[in-house]
């Protein structure tokens, strides 16, 4: 039996499957920027099919997104500004209090060259932090993962919450749960397994490997149902939040698990986008509210990082649906007590889009991930992003 089969089998009988794991193979650290990492989190909140980045952070001071889109734009007296002449969709109400509190960063123009406008590869690319023109196998949080500290001590070294895919933690130790009691008491099942049989058999050594590492996150996440006064939002994101908030409270403190990623979609709006977007925009601002609030509650806010990214934004031209084809950049929001909040990079200029009409990015993604793996992991950026890529400077020293 091949072994994909084992794992195919264990993850039926616990309901979460323990996707890949890599043997350990940690580089050098300073001591305390090594244990303050090893505390903190990490929240991907991943904008599934392609958001739309001119309605979620508005130019409306510039007519010629008003000239491209006639019926689809935000209007100007609806719009949330945060300066003269950039704002939020309306929707986006919740993220004001952070805004205003200047823990949330919105980092603009956010691309690659050689975009790829597939669905499927550009999430790769995006997950991956490859080339356009290259194909990895591991995630860009892997390679951060190997390169901390303390790690070996992580219960996990990721949740993915609404979906099964690794995407970002692929080559990592991760679990895939909707509900984090249900995998707890299910994993139980997976137990008693006679390990004599494995003696050279190393199909079932893997099995028996996985099955272990699945038994060791239950146990780190065990813990008494935490009762939040934070109130969650309705629907499956809402439900998500709640769940990564329960991730954290099993934690107890302690640095078990660096990475959550959560997931919201669909963003792939060709058509009649202005009602489904809007929904969207309000569930996301209403679910990061909610992990503010709960995160809050547990002490943990100031050792979390939340970072949006989508696999592509669309075009600034609205189609003659009244909707957005595949485009090419977006604005995406980085949120979190350690976050110093304000606009960075470039927006995009309306005036000058390039031969496919799209518009030409000004931040390369990767920029983010070696944000996050100097000031947040404290590692070697380039570990993670395979080149020099400047950081930001939306994490407080």
């Amino acid at each position: 039996m091949q072994r994909r089969h084992f794992v195919s089998l264990v993850s039926s009988l616990t309901g979460a499957a323990l996707l890949s794991a890599h043997a350990p193979g940690w580089a050098q650290a300073t001591a305390q920027r090594a244990a303050s990492a090893a505390d903190r989190i990490l929240i991907l909140v991943e904008l599934k099919g392609g958001n739309d980045g001119l309605n979620t952070v508005v130019p409306y001071a510039d007519n010629n997104y008003y000239q491209l889109r006639p019926v689809i734009a935000i209007k100007r007296e609806e719009v949330i500004r945060l300066d003269a002449q950039t704002g939020l969709h309306p929707e986006l109400k919740a993220l004001l209090p952070l805004w205003e509190k200047g823990e949330l960063g919105i980092v603009q123009g956010v691309g690659y060259p050689q975009p790829n406008l597939s669905h499927f590869r550009s999430i790769e690319i995006w997950e991956t932090g490859s080339k356009s023109s290259e194909y990895l196998p591991d995630g860009w949080v892997t390679r951060g993962l190997k390169g901390m500290a303390g790690a070996a001590n992580f219960t996990t070294e990721g949740v993915l919450i609404g979906g099964n895919e690794l995407g970002a933690l692929a080559g990592a130790r991760a679990v895939s749960l909707n509900n984090p009691e249900a995998f707890v008491n299910q994993s139980r099942l997976a137990q008693g397994v006679e390990t004599s049989l494995a003696k050279g058999n190393p199909a079932l050594q893997y099995l028996l490997q996985v099955e272990s590492d699945i038994n060791q996150a239950a146990q780190g996440l065990r813990a008494e149902k935490y009762n939040f006064t934070t109130p969650f939002p309705p629907g499956a994101f809402g439900n998500g939040v709640k769940a990564a908030a329960q991730v954290v409270a099993s934690q107890k403190g302690r640095g078990g698990v660096p990475v959550i990623t959560l997931t919201l979609g669909s963003f792939d709006t060709h058509q009649n986008q202005l009602g489904t977007h809007a929904n969207l925009m309000k569930q996301l601002a209403e679910g990061m509210a909610a992990l503010k609030g709960a995160l809050t509650e547990l002490g943990a806010w100031d050792r979390t990082l939340v970072m949006t990214f989508s696999e592509f934004g669309r075009r600034p031209h609205q189609n003659q649906s009244n909707g957005t084809d595949h485009g090419t950049l977006a604005p995406h929001f980085v949120a979190g007590g350690a976050v110093r909040g304000g606009l960075y990079g470039q927006a995009p200029d309306l005036g000058r889009l390039d031969s496919t009409q799209n518009a030409r990015y000004t931040t390369d993604f990767r920029q983010l991930y070696a944000t996050v793996a100097k000031d947040w992991w404290g590692v070697n950026p380039e570990t993670v992003t395979r080149g020099h890529f400047e950081p930001f400077s939306f994490l407080k020293a």
